[in-house]
């Protein structure tokens, strides 16, 4: 379905059951277990589909070996359900979602004798945590066999290592897959719709006032009961409410940056513990770059965050620490910030304590509010709000009980890791291009493939395989509306390579421009926001 045919069910559709605001992580998950269930559920985002947090993240499906650290010094059971839960979905995650998910290893290079016992103990721990849904068993690591699996690696001081498994995934693409997984199974879905109000009867919210991003058209839409999960941004909507609520998110900031692939082996990734400051530091292989983060740095709410020199100095200053490669400022092909949000519940004891579990409010007026949680656990928090609405809203669902444990999501189903062949063999594409493809849109990759036969077989820029191709698909079944969705969310360009992002522009723009029907102001515009978010934050 088209957004046109979206914005027509939302503006002609009498009553929804549940009427989602935010096309994150958290609002697509929820919108895909309510649809599911078989109620009548509308998803709304103010821009893009994981516009903001959800797309900036650091590309890990885990469970947190820094909160189980945490977990088992402070007897804290809250990071220690928050850590097992995540292990859980992580399996999941890598089931249903094969194509835009993979294992991946870590070494853990070890400079100090006593952290050897301790670490490997820790993720020895973190395996058994897993239980069934164990993906892979740590072991030591001699100093020779770390250095060959890591070969950046400092050697001077290194006393071993430790391999431990993790998930690793393509977020923007999981976020839309989410939410066109959603459609399929009837909810409606929009892009670039914001709410602007609340409505209300006798005191109880009935529905939302919505404006076109893109046109500036308003409506009004009803619902049953709807559901706050705008990640950072909840407290806005909280506000929309109440205008004395107290507020229950404190949002930091953190970046990554993209260097060249020789920084990291395609197949190994790095994670540094604890640095002198006391940071989590992660070197990934990722979409055939090194993806070096993160920072943690106080942070007011944004939706475009901007990164900070800084920050990228502190990055790559613990690059060199740790690596024998001498890494510079002009060695960084993109930096991106996202806001980490941290949720304090305002009716726990402890109201200062933040952590990264999710809490899940409903004030007086009946609006559902979750928040806090990670990526990785996505689906238990959608679980919760759904089963939390059907009470609050006196909802009956066809379906009563979650139904996604097992739900392949689109490009899944019936993808095949040596698809890659047969796309070569079929369509004469390279080898990296068909492998790019084949785990970026899974069973869907022969239907991007399709449009190269129409005279969109042309690489969209030098060195990367990314297709003219996926422009046109993104606009005409991904709800991509505007240049920048494509180049950051639809395809990973943007974040990958900056430069090569801003060369791409005026194809897309054209591909864009023709498939939309878009008159000339309108590709100024685009012209101008793409360049605007290139150029100052995506």
């Amino acid at each position: 379905m088209g957004r046109q045919e979206s914005l027509a069910k939302l503006k002609d559709d009498s009553l929804f059951d549940l009427i989602i605001i935010g096309g994150g992580a958290t609002g697509c998950g929820v919108a895909l277990d309510a649809a599911t269930r078989g109620l009548k559920v509308a998803l709304i985002e103010k821009n893009d589909f994981s516009e903001g947090t959800s797309s900036r993240s650091t590309k890990l499906v885990h469970g947190g070996v820094r909160y189980l650290e945490m977990a088992v010094k402070t007897l804290d059971r809250v990071q220690y359900n928050l850590v097992k839960d995540g292990l859980h979905e992580r399996g999941l995650l890598l089931k249903n979602a094969r194509h835009l998910s993979n294992r991946i290893s870590f070494v853990t290079p070890l400079y100090k004798w006593f952290d050897v016992p301790y670490v490997f103990a820790g993720l020895k721990f973190y395996d058994i945590l897993s239980g069934k849904q164990n993906i892979g068993h740590s072991r030591l690591l001699s100093r020779k066999e770390a250095l060959r699996r890591f070969p950046g690696l400092k050697s001077e001081g290194l006393k071993a290592g430790v391999l431990y498994y993790d998930g690793q995934f393509h977020d923007a693409r999981m976020a839309l897959s989410l939410a066109l997984t959603a459609e399929q199974k009837g909810a409606t879905i929009a892009n670039h719709v914001a709410v602007t109000g609340l409505l209300k009867d006798a005191g109880k919210i009935s529905g939302v006032k919505l404006t076109d991003s893109l046109n500036g058209d308003t409506w009004e839409v009803k619902a049953r009961g709807v559901v706050n999960a705008t990640g950072p941004f909840v407290d806005q909507i909280r506000l929309m409410d109440n205008p004395d609520v107290p507020k229950i998110i404190t949002t930091s900031t953190g970046i990554h940056i993209i260097l060249d692939k020789r920084f990291a082996p395609p197949d190994t990734g790095l994670m540094i513990p604890e640095t002198d400051d006391g940071r989590v530091l992660f070197v990934l292989p990722w979409e055939g770059h090194a993806l070096v983060g993160t920072t943690d740095e106080p942070a007011e709410v944004t939706e475009h965050p901007q990164p900070l020199e800084p920050e990228i100095d502190y990055l790559l200053r613990h690059v060199t620490r740790y690596f024998n490669l001498q890494v510079s400022r002009s060695d960084v092909k993109s930096v991106w910030s996202g806001l980490r949000p941290l949720v304090s519940d305002p009716k726990a004891a402890d109201t200062a304590k933040l952590a990264r579990d999710h809490i899940i409010e409903d004030s007086d007026a009946g609006l559902l509010t979750i928040a806090g949680g990670k990526w990785t656990t996505y689906r238990k928090m959608a679980l919760d709000a759904v089963d939390h609405a059907l009470q609050l809203f006196n909802l009956t669902a066809p379906k009563p009980t979650c139904q996604t444990e097992q739900l392949a999501i689109v490009g899944s189903a019936d993808y095949k890791e040596d698809g890659d062949l047969e796309l070569s063999t079929k369509y004469g594409f390279a080898p990296d291009t068909a492998a790019y493809l084949n785990r970026t849109y899974g069973d869907q990759a022969s239907k991007v493939a399709e449009l190269t036969l129409a005279g969109y077989a042309a690489p969209l820029v030098e060195n990367h395989p990314v297709l003219e191709a996926e422009v046109l698909y993104a606009a005409r079944y991904e709800l991509a509306e505007r240049v920048i969705d494509v180049l950051a969310r639809r395809m990973p360009l943007a974040l990958l390579d900056t430069e090569a992002a801003k060369q791409a522009v005026p194809r897309t723009l054209e591909i864009m421009a023709t498939e939309l029907g878009w008159d000339q102001q309108r590709r100024e515009e685009e012209a101008v926001w793409a360049e605007q978010r290139l150029t100052d934050a995506l």
